[in-house]
């Protein structure tokens, strides 16, 4: 049966080719390589299985045993709710005076992916909105990547320690007044259009638009760009970080030279600690160098907890009532000291990936050729090997599986976000890493993907994708019914 049904695949896929125009790429010629046992373990030996836990937060499987006592204590840190300042409580206070979350696995639920309503009167929780504004000046863009908002920054804070807002649910409007407004309410309202296969087969895809409520600190202005994003998954950013440069960079063809359709580009960043600008890897834009760099940036922006990697409170000059709140700052004027940092910066990194699951079913099998027959592996990168280090040895030389490039492409009018940052343009993305995809519902109750969350399964993240991703879609929609679904099981099983 699987013969026949990769001999049936390869004969519609070769009768499309010769319906291709000559200047299409010809993906159909690509092969899947031979399946290896190491595809099993994504994260090669810190791979770990979900059983019994349907959690993304499980350290590597080979963590040394005197390396984890540090990762339990910080993953106590990055699961401790935060109180406002001043308390007793000096170890977790400090939060806000502006802020999104109370801690860090709220809006990175069990290590997986940020939640998002799906109706239209819930405002959004474990998501946030990026801002900005046009401009030209080199230095703030040579280190924020982005010009911020005059009155509310590059990020809008719908939380803050305000009693009027704690209550707000309780109380009648105008009860009590903010001694510190949050920023705004943020709703998101879906709009939903049909997706017809040529086979008739139909899809529902579904798209945000942003509605901001309560705006704490005036109108926003007409020429405000902002850019919905839910929290992405945490887990084998440790081993994302080990990848060589130049192995990230080889993988790079800004001008298409290879005149495949595809031109993945790196994106150049801001690195606080090198004072430099070196290549981005994280983030969805990769405009983030470093994990260290993805912890702190959160813990300030996010839950308004200063360290040393991002010391200043997300509050501007416009807003007088957030900047003179009491803080929980130390005697070095921070709030979260190094040391507590490093912690949670470790219980990031060595946070495992989890084991592939029924990788030699037939189904599974015939949708991994498709999948490179359709070209997914040209952004969808399967395999790297990290580089040694002795800091985190378990990390070392390990065969890993992500499906990333960790590049930018263009992906199209309908995904873009109009909203640049750094060298990266309104219509590009990071290529997203693929492992642990499918058990997203198992571990967080529901699948939610894209940098929006606008795509509710694997089926629909594809049919979204434009731009240098356009013939890989093309391809996929042109296949049956039967394919498809193998196609998106192997997706599933990574």
């Amino acid at each position: 049966m699987k013969v026949l049904f990769l001999i049936f695949t390869s004969i519609f896929l070769l009768s499309a080719c010769e319906q291709a125009t000559k200047d299409t790429p010809n993906y159909s010629s690509l092969s899947a390589p031979t399946l290896t046992p190491e595809e099993n373990k994504p994260g090669g030996d810190t791979t770990v299985s979900i059983k019994p836990f349907a959690s993304f937060q499980l350290p590597a499987a080979n963590l040394n045993d005197d390396l984890k006592p540090d990762f339990h204590a910080g993953k106590a840190l990055a699961n401790q709710p935060w109180v406002k300042a001043p308390t007793i409580t000096t170890a977790r206070d400090g939060l806000g005076p502006i802020y999104n979350a109370r801690t860090c696995l709220s809006c990175h639920i069990k290590g997986g992916k940020g939640f998002i309503p799906a109706d239209n009167n819930s405002p959004i929780s474990s998501t946030l909105v990026r801002l900005s504004k046009t401009g030209s000046d080199f230095d703030t863009l040579k280190k924020l990547g982005v010009i911020p908002h005059p009155v509310y920054g590059d990020q809008m804070q719908g939380q803050s320690i305000s009693l009027a807002h704690q209550l707000r649910h309780s109380q009648k409007p105008g009860a009590l007044k903010h001694d510190v407004a949050p920023e705004a309410y943020i709703h998101i309202n879906w709009s939903e259009k049909t997706f017809t296969y040529p086979d008739q087969h139909q899809v529902s895809l579904r798209r945000p638009e942003l509605k901001f409520n309560n705006l704490g600190y005036g109108p926003l202005g007409d020429d405000t760009l902002y850019s919905l994003r839910v929290a992405p998954t945490i887990h084998g950013m440790g081993l994302i970080g080990l990848i060589a440069e130049v192995d990230i960079i080889n993988l790079s063809d800004e001008n298409d030279k290879d005149a495949n359709g595809i031109s993945g580009r790196v994106n150049q960043v801001w690195d606080v600690q090198k004072q430099a600008t070196v290549m981005g890897r994280f983030g969805l834009k990769s405009n983030k160098p470093t994990l260290a760099m993805i912890v702190g940036g959160a813990f300030t922006n996010d839950l308004g907890i200063t360290n040393s990697l991002a010391p200043n409170q997300p509050c501007t000059d416009l807003q007088p009532s957030c900047l003179h709140i009491p803080n929980g700052n130390d005697e070095e004027g921070i709030e979260l000291p190094d040391h507590l940092l490093q912690l949670v910066i470790n219980f990031n990194r060595d946070l495992a990936p989890v084991q592939r699951r029924n990788s030699q079913n037939d189904n599974i099998l015939a949708g991994r050729e498709l999948f490179y027959q359709s070209g997914c592996n040209q952004c969808h990168n399967p395999r790297f090997v990290t580089q040694k280090s002795e800091q985190a040895a378990h990390l070392s030389e390990q065969v890993i599986w992500p499906y990333s490039d960790f590049l930018l492409h263009d992906m199209g009018p309908e995904l873009a976000d109009g909203r640049p940052d750094f060298l990266a343009t309104g219509d590009e993305w990071r290529t997203a890493p693929l492992w642990g995809i499918g058990l997203l519902k198992k571990v967080n109750g529901s699948t939610v993907l894209l940098h929006d969350g606008r795509a509710r399964s694997v089926e629909e993240a594809i049919l979204w994708h434009g731009g240098e991703a356009e013939l890989a879609k093309n391809r996929f929609i042109q296949l049956p019914k039967k394919e498809r679904e193998a196609l998106i099981n192997f997706v599933n099983s990574l």
